[in-house]
């Protein structure tokens, strides 16, 4: 398995990991209230972090080319559409990239309709674009025939929480309106998402609950839609918990995400300094048991990473979205050995040791899922 850690593609040099970090302070223990916590009572300038951005943005388009170069190469996107956020409040567009199956342009003429999974790249929020998971979306146009459709959703640190949330919301929301048109059937919808977009997948369907809750009580109808899955992938579940606190605890410290990649991260997402980081659209462990109930689908299919900062936290998740009263089918399983993201390794020979055979049996859900009347 992979040892060098790597960040979506971007290789982490060895200066930047933390062999053996400090046991977290007192006050590090305690549990985090506002962004204010977090970035402390000067954080760098928005502008610092849109330059800081742009650099990891830039090394991070170089390592995924070399990821999606290793056969067999990944499909591309056979069409996009650029829509209007219509959910936040920053007013915009995002692009939605579709991958499509075989069958697709053929069964456009006689009707059918295909499942669809909605997709959110990783990158704290801040780096990475919606062509990331391509390796992913082969498996699900191919084990699935289902419609994989990826949201190039708005970027911190120029879009702060929650318009990430809201594009992820919105991007559901347009499949449902538009399902006739993209021959998708809307009773036969499911979201997945890696690192920060396994957030998203969480995160998005309950803000995409309480949208609905809102265009129900002004009288405006929704066409009849059912949301069937998610499928997360190591995500951040828990911003009321520090990094020092998550990082100390792993099994394997020197393979967690590092402080520089991590505070840019937050400094450019959390924003601003009052921002409640119990937010269910945040924290999804921080949801009360009715707003799971309303949100979560019947199935949930999650993995960790058991090198992963972040692995406890998802583990705790899973295991409660599993029990009464939100009482879900959970599919967890912790990938053994491997670091945050290790699916998406920049080796251009071959694909991450063992990602393939999960992908296979992530799809094997999902197929299931879509196959029950």
């Amino acid at each position: 398995m992979a040892t060098i850690p790597t960040v979506d593609g971007i290789p982490v040099p060895k200066s930047f990991t933390i062999e053996t970090p400090p046991e977290p302070t007192e006050e590090q223990k305690k549990p985090l209230e506002t962004a204010k916590d977090v970035v402390g009572d000067k954080p760098p300038s928005r502008f610092w972090l849109r330059m800081s951005a742009g650099w990891w943005r830039s090394l991070q388009v170089v390592g995924m080319s070399l990821h999606c170069l290793a056969p067999p190469r990944p499909p591309g996107p056979a069409f996009t559409k650029n829509i209007p956020s219509t959910i936040s409040k920053s007013k915009g567009n995002f692009t939605l990239q579709f991958y499509t199956p075989k069958s697709y342009d053929q069964a456009k003429k006689s009707g059918k309709k295909f499942p669809a999974v909605v997709n959110f790249h990783g990158g704290g929020f801040t780096i990475g674009s919606a062509t990331d998971d391509s390796r992913f979306a082969r498996f699900v146009t191919e084990k699935c025939n289902a419609v994989f459709v990826c949201a190039d959703y708005r970027l911190s640190p120029e879009y702060p929480f929650p318009v990430a949330v809201e594009d992820a919301a919105d991007a559901v929301l347009y499949l449902i309106r538009k399902a006739e048109e993209l021959n998708i059937d809307p009773l036969k919808l499911a979201t997945s998402g890696f690192s920060a977009g396994g957030n998203l997948a969480l995160t998005g369907p309950i803000c995409l609950s309480q949208h609905l809750k809102a265009l129900k009580a002004s009288g405006e109808t929704v066409p009849n839609h059912c949301l069937r899955a998610i499928s997360t992938w190591y995500p951040i579940c828990d911003y009321t918990t520090s990094r020092e606190v998550k990082r100390a605890a792993s099994v394997r410290p020197d393979q967690t995400l590092p402080p520089t990649l991590t505070s840019l991260f937050d400094n450019a997402y959390l924003y601003p300094k009052d921002l409640n980081l119990s937010s269910p659209l945040l924290s999804p462990s921080k949801a009360s048991d009715q707003e799971l109930v309303d949100s979560m689908p019947e199935t949930i299919i999650f993995y960790t990473c058991e090198w992963d900062m972040l692995q406890k936290e998802g583990q705790e998740l899973a295991e409660r979205l599993g029990k009464a009263p939100i009482s879900r089918d959970v599919k967890h399983k912790m990938i053994p050995r491997v670091p945050h993201a290790w699916d998406k390794s920049p080796d251009p020979t071959k694909p991450a040791p063992g990602s393939e055979e999960v992908y296979a049996e992530c799809c094997r859900y999902l197929k299931q899922v879509f196959e029950r009347e």
